[in-house]
């Protein structure tokens, strides 16, 4: 993979991201943006009252543009058609992500406009978020994209239409995962940071090209809003932010062609969602005892005495392994299968 590519990708995303904060943190300041906090949640989450969200906007921006310009200039100066296989792949996925932004955005725009807390309902959002994910599904049918699925070690599988139904509610469910773990200051764009990086060498691995560019991107672009994210949170990237990291990173993984590797690097995003389904299980079988001191799992860390910081690094730790691991398991699993 031509390394400048990708260093592009990451830096532009990084300082257009970055940037964009100077102006988009006190403008969301102006119009009275601010999260409203759940009484429910840990008490002294009630001192970021007000604090700006919808700052996902900023890596949106950064990604979005930087992997479009990359992609494209890279595609243009590239003769071999081999390298270019995976860029319908890579846009069909940059719009997926942002619809899921835009779903996002309608979500925090109802929270804090209309001061209606829980936003979209229940049933909204699945509506909205199922037909995103079969339209872009319908894009990659069109597009020829196989329904073989690849295992590391053990070889290919072909799951016929079974493959769109799985896809699809992997797809929902991933998006939510990771809108479940935007809930302390860092911890989702961290989380993000090195899932892509994670997607980048795994590029690298299968020669997925622009789904390396678009990797860096996101990465870049995660870094650059942790300037105004990391503990204390000057802004929040709210629904906006946190739909459109789980959707890009479903995009990735498919734009490679490697949904199964998807599941290995977004485990602790999956960690996070059981553990609110097991918290809820649990809470009505016993008639109302609980299995956590309160889900997602990284508010049960909060709620004994972890620190905010301390929860962000070892969760960045935990998905860097997961990353690191979903990387040799496919290394290692292509040298296997020859």
């Amino acid at each position: 993979m031509n390394i400048g590519w990708v260093l592009g990708g990451a830096v532009a995303s990084f300082v257009l991201s970055a940037l964009f904060g100077k102006w988009l943190v006190p403008f969301l300041r102006k119009l009275k943006y601010g999260q409203t906090i759940r009484e429910e949640g840990p008490k002294w989450h009630e001192k970021k009252q007000g604090t700006p969200t919808m700052g996902g906007f900023m890596f949106i921006i950064g990604s979005v543009a930087a992997t479009l310009v990359c992609v494209l200039l890279f595609s243009f100066f590239t003769a071999d058609d081999a390298l270019k296989i995976d860029l319908g792949r890579v846009l069909a996925g940059i719009v997926m992500a942002c619809a899921y932004a835009a779903v996002g955005f309608i979500d925090d725009y109802i929270k804090v406009v209309k001061k209606r807390n829980l936003g979209l309902t229940a049933k909204q959002k699945l509506f909205l978020q199922f037909a995103i994910a079969i339209a872009y599904l319908v894009t990659l049918a069109i597009l020829g994209t196989s329904t073989n699925i690849f295992v590391p070690y053990v070889g290919e599988f072909d799951l016929g239409f079974f493959y769109w139904i799985i896809s699809a509610i992997v797809i929902v469910g991933i998006v939510n995962a990771v809108n479940l773990s935007d809930g302390i200051d860092g911890l989702a764009g961290s989380m993000s940071f090195f899932s892509a990086l994670s997607f980048m060498l795994l590029a690298s691995v299968l020669r997925a090209y622009s789904s390396g560019i678009m990797a860096s991107a996101l990465a870049g672009g995660c870094l650059g809003f942790l300037l105004w994210n990391f503990y204390p949170a000057k802004v929040f990237m709210g629904d906006t932010g946190s739909l459109f990291l789980g959707g890009y990173l479903c995009a990735l993984a498919y734009a490679m062609n490697m949904p199964v590797i998807l599941i290995v690097v977004a485990l602790p995003y999956i960690i996070e969602m059981l553990s609110v389904v097991l918290q809820v299980l649990y809470f009505k079988l016993t008639h109302g005892k609980r299995l956590f001191k309160m889900s997602p799992l990284h508010h049960h860390f909060e709620m004994s005495g972890w620190s905010e910081v301390k929860i962000v690094v070892v969760f960045s730790v935990v998905t860097g392994l997961c990353g690191l691991f979903a990387v040799l398991l496919t290394w290692f699993g292509i040298i296997k299968l020859g």
